[in-house]
Parts: C-alpha cells; structure tokens; sequence
C-alpha cells in the first residue's frame, strides 16, 4: 500500500508538500528536500500555529519536526481526506516564509563547560561498554567535538557556543528535549553520535548530535557528545514557578542563548532551581523571518568557509 496520500510540488516560496498515511489516526506532512533549512521549520512553525488557532474538528494533537508536522487525528469525527483539505487550505493561507513573524522567546541559560557530571558520564562510558571509542578522550568528548570541527582549542568551541542565539526547531524524543539549531551560520558545527550509545547522562547536560544541540532533561541514555551542563529545563513536579504552567521550559520557535559560568556557580544556580530562588531570564522576543534573513545574507562567504574547514577535519577523523 502507497504511504503516500497527496503531494504537490514547491509552487514560488512555498514549499514541496507530502502527505504520507501514519496509522489510522497519525497523518505525516512533510515539506520541502531533506535539507537542514530553517526556512522549512519557519514555515512548519506557522502552519502549527494555524492550526492550534483555527484546529478541524477531530484534530487532537500536531507535533512539529524539523520539516515535518505529526497530526493526530479521531477517525470517528475527521476523516483523513477531509484532514488533508482542510490543510491545504491552511497551507493555501500562510504568507510567504520571508513575511513570517513567528511568536518566539529568547532565554538565556547558564552553562558550565566540561563538567563533572558530563565527564562522569563520559568515564562510565569507557569503564563498562567502550574503552576504545574514538570520541572518549580523558573521560571527555570536547577533543573529539574540536577535531571533527577543526576547532583549534577549548576556547574556539566556547566561543562558539556562546556566539550565536540557538533556534529551538522541535522538541521530542523525550518531554522537553529540545532540538537546537544555530541562527548564526557561521557557528554551526556537527559531530557523529556515540556507537553505542551510553547508558546514563546527568539531567541538565548538554551535548551535540549531527548538527544540533540538545539538552537533556531528565537522566537518561544518550548518544550525544557531551560538552556541560546547564540548569534544568523540564520538571512535572513545578518545584519552580517558571514550570507550573507548563512542565517544558522551551518551546518549539523559542531562541536559547548560553552565558558561561564555572561549575561551583551552575550548581549552585541548580540549588537555587529547587529551592524555586533562581530568577530564568525568559522574554518574548517575536522572530522575524525577513529581519533574520537579511541580517545572515553577508555572512554567507564566511559560512562556507568554516563549513569547508569542518568538511575537511572531518574527513580526516574516525567515526565512533
């Protein structure tokens, strides 16, 4: 049986679409090439934000990707066909992706780079399932992170960390794991996961998979090369206000922007969490799509250029 329902080409700015079957109550949507454009997560972020405003009857849930939408749908009330169309009308409706301003927040999070709990992570690692992997050096991933990057040294990777506001694209895999891209092109970096993964990471971790940056909100396996920590982003007991609306603390269309602080200040701010005395930088901050494209277009030569240095170093390392 073909997946897939309906397709329609890219027709000017708007994007190829796919309508694939999920199940009997999931409809997949996906837009454009599997290329990682964040024009393609602005449009699926409006599209979401259509349809939590104006949802079709039997609609009950829409989880964005990166370049997908998950619909689940009630079979008894909304048939798939009348789903599709009524998306397609949706799609019909949403401005062109460079006109978009999409509801966002910047937040500001503390980060401590190489930390105990990251490196802790790390040793059991080599302890019980890998003593070999290529990415474990010194019960730390950071060197192997700078290697696959052509970074120069610790510094280079802070710097880039710290250089560019991050783009929440989705959060998934688990509850309130976000999926952090950089805004700024010129800092992206990207890294192969561990083979196999570990079996344990320290809540609040940071670390980096493929392109993207995740936080880890509870403890948990992982694959990610870890290089710090931050304060927690996720708690469904809300022993802190900022999560008693709401037990994620980053949304889907949210910007992250880390501040460097050492480890004895990071645990201390986490105390603070706990106790509900630490005070989240949080504030709505819409996103203009044309003001952000505008501001990246003159950095595109050097773009290309760190992009031509990672595509070289990485060549040159093993992959776990």
């Amino acid at each position: 049986m073909n997946p897939v329902v309906a397709a329609h080409p890219a027709v000017g700015d708007r994007p190829a679409i796919t309508y694939r079957a999920a199940g009997d109550r999931y409809l997949l949507v996906e837009y454009g090439e599997m290329t990682m454009n964040l024009e393609l997560n602005f449009f699926v972020l409006a599209v979401t934000g259509s349809l939590a405003g104006h949802p079709p009857g039997g609609l009950i849930e829409a989880a964005p990707g990166f370049r997908s939408l998950l619909l689940h749908y009630d079979p008894a009330r909304i048939t798939q066909q009348t789903l599709v169309g009524a998306l397609e009308e949706i799609h019909s409706a949403q401005p062109a992706v460079r006109s978009l301003r999409i509801p966002s927040r910047k937040i500001v999070l503390p980060l401590a780079f190489d930390d105990a709990a990251s490196r802790e992570a790390v040793r059991r690692y080599a302890t019980t399932i890998r003593a070999d992997a290529p990415n474990v050096r010194d019960d730390s991933n950071i060197d192997y992170i700078l290697e696959y990057n052509g970074l120069p040294d610790h510094q280079a990777l802070s710097d880039t960390v710290l250089g560019t506001p991050w783009w929440n694209a989705y959060t998934g895999f688990f509850p309130g794991l976000p999926f952090l891209f950089p805004l700024d092109p010129r800092n992206a970096i990207t890294v192969p996961k561990y083979n196999p993964t570990r079996t344990w990471t320290a809540e609040g971790a940071v670390g980096i998979g493929g392109p993207c940056v995740a936080i880890y909100p509870v403890e948990a396996p992982g694959g990610y090369q870890l290089f710090g920590r931050t304060v927690p982003v996720y708690d469904i007991l809300a022993r802190h206000e900022v999560f008693r609306e709401d037990p994620l603390l980053i949304r889907p269309g949210d910007r992250v922007e880390f501040r460097p602080v050492t480890e004895d200040e990071l645990l201390q701010a986490r105390r603070d969490v706990l106790e509900n005395r630490y005070e989240y930088m949080i504030s709505d901050d819409v996103f203009s799509v044309a003001g952000y494209l505008d501001g990246i277009a003159p950095l595109a030569a050097e773009a290309e250029r760190a992009r031509l240095v990672r595509e070289a170093a990485a060549a040159g390392t093993e992959v776990p």
